[in-house]
């Protein structure tokens, strides 16, 4: 029986942007992921549509992600990140040139290296090459929370959704020329009361984790094999438990194959400190890409990792493609008596699982599609959007709370080491209501409205997701809660100077943080305004 096949990927990074330092180790975050993972991602795109395949894609492009993308500053940084790791490349030609199975990596890193430092296909290229396909049909780009913040969290602050969603909705606009159908919900988390705000915006479906749709009240009759559709009109796909497992589990899964690439065997720590500084963005030993050993067995200790074979790792990936499209051939068969149509498997993942984590995983994406786009293999490619243009009848049910964190719930995020987070989050949100509410229908200056944007701005980036998160797992060190207090800090000298008189106010804290935070350059403040009985923003005077 055919059945459709919808992957989705979920591309976000948070806001990591620090002008005030010369080079600064959490930017690399982005850097590695435009290198390891878009770029290599946009090159299997484009050889899709070279060869005339009917692929279909989904993929998120978060505001932060894009708004980083876009900056001339991180993209010049990004230039002459790669620019240094051309130079290292050229050490490690140097250096491996008796060794012939390492010589022959260092020759594959410096040449991608030198694709992505190719001109027009570097940074500044990836939003528009992006956009190019969504505009020839192929992929559709979904929206996610302004700063990926859990939108569940918030549920009684309906001022913080609207700004969250809002903004999110109006950036996405400006960036691709479309508003956006579907939205990617930041960390998979929903409860029933988003739905109102969602549709508010325009936005019409998402994914939920297996759970939250399984739980729907009713019961969906189709399991996670179609959507369903809230009473409000709201579409809701289920995450696909078994194609989850076989990408994503530590044990069996995919990436954890011996002949696929060791992530954490890395020349930055292995090398001479000398050799490696110069190309290393703080006096840590990070990571520089260059990895030439394979993950061998997940026993053996990392001294005695083998050397990584490129061939073998491609024979690993043709191998994995065709398991994977012949189990979801399988769960087709399975589950056609369920709907009555065409059977649909949702496929959601961290894009930066393909590339950056997972060495080859852009590889085992290229050979999924083309093997689903050969003639008779019963799997059809599509989109969740346009999955609903086609399927315009769908079970009416009320998918369940749910997240896609550790234990399906929001416990990673309101853990002992970061609950409190909260308190400081829920002031900052009442009082930019508050102060909201007293502008709306004041008329403020220039100077005035450059505070309440920039206010909003700071709120928004203490409201992120990945603060907490990266608090709970511990692997990025002091920077997440810092960077947590410094917005609910600054938000607050922002508020403290939009109480003062117009004179009194805090221009160079301001302009500071213009410089500085810097996204969401027409974001309208009037978002935080209280809204009154039939929905309309309201104004008042404190």
């Amino acid at each position: 029986m055919i059945g459709q096949l919808a992957l989705v990927l979920h591309a976000h990074l948070p806001f990591v942007r620090h002008p005030e330092h010369a080079r600064f180790h959490e930017e690399t975050w982005l850097f590695e992921a435009v290198t390891e993972c878009y770029l290599p991602l946009l090159e299997q795109m484009d050889g899709w549509t070279r060869d005339g395949l009917p692929w279909r894609l989904a993929m998120s492009l978060t505001p932060t992600l894009g708004a980083m993308l876009d900056d001339p500053v991180l993209q010049e940084r990004h230039e002459r990140h790669v620019a240094s790791l051309l130079e290292l490349a050229d050490k490690e030609l140097e250096r491996t040139h008796l060794d012939p199975a390492l010589n022959a990596l260092a020759v594959f890193y410096r040449g991608r290296l030198l694709a992505a430092a190719e001109t027009g296909r570097g940074i500044r290229s990836v939003v528009d090459r992006f956009a190019a396909h969504q505009r020839a049909g192929n992929l559709e780009i979904l929206t996610c929370a302004a700063t990926h913040a859990l939108l569940p969290l918030l549920i009684d602050e309906p001022a913080s959704i609207r700004a969250q969603v809002g903004t999110a909705v109006a950036g996405h606009e400006r960036r691709f020329g479309r508003k956006p159908r579907g939205i990617w919900l930041p960390e998979c988390g929903w409860a029933p009361d988003l739905e109102p705000y969602l549709r508010e915006a325009g936005l019409r479906w998402s994914v939920v984790e297996t759970h939250g749709l399984l739980n729907a009240t009713p019961r969906p009759r189709a399991a996670v094999y179609a959507p369903v559709v809230t009473p409000g009109g709201f579409a809701v796909f289920g995450r696909d438990p078994a194609s989850a497992r076989q990408v994503w589990s530590r044990q069996g899964g995919y990436p954890g194959d011996v002949r696929y690439r060791e992530f954490h065997r890395d020349l930055a720590h292995e090398a001479e400190w000398d050799y490696v500084r110069p190309h290393l963005p703080t006096t840590r030993r990070t990571f520089t890409g260059f990895k030439y050993h394979r993950i061998t067995g997940t026993e053996v200790p990392a001294a005695d990792k083998q050397v990584y074979e490129r061939k073998a790792a491609l024979e690993a990936v043709r191998g994995h493609a065709a398991h994977f499209i012949g189990e979801r051939r399988r769960q087709f068969a399975a589950a056609g008596p369920l709907s009555g149509r065409e059977p649909l498997l949702v496929a959601p993942y961290d894009a930066e699982l393909f590339g950056h984590w997972w060495f080859e995983g852009p590889e085992f994406l290229d050979q999924v599609v083309r093997m689903a786009c050969a003639s008779g293999s019963g799997v059809r490619l599509t989109t969740p959007g346009l999955y609903l243009a086609e399927q315009p009848t769908h079970q009416r049910a009320m998918p369940a709370a749910s997240t896609w964190g550790e234990g399906g719930h929001l416990a990673v995020w309101l853990d002992g080491s970061n609950a409190w987070m909260q308190r400081p989050l829920r002031t900052a949100a009442a009082e930019i209501t508050r102060i909201a509410g007293h502008f709306r229908d004041a008329d403020p200056d220039a100077l005035t409205e450059r505070f309440l944007r920039q206010a909003s701005r700071e709120l928004l980036l203490a409201q992120a997701s990945d603060w907490p998160f990266l608090v709970k797992t511990g692997t990025a060190g002091d920077y997440p809660a810092d960077r947590f207090r410094r917005h609910i800090a600054e938000f607050t000298r922002l508020a403290e100077s939009l109480s003062a008189s117009r004179t009194a106010r805090d221009v160079p804290l301001l302009e500071s943080l213009e410089a500085r935070d810097n996204l969401f350059q027409d974001l309208d403040w009037r978002n935080w305004c209280p809204q009154s009985s039939d929905g309309s923003a309201s104004g008042g005077h404190r």
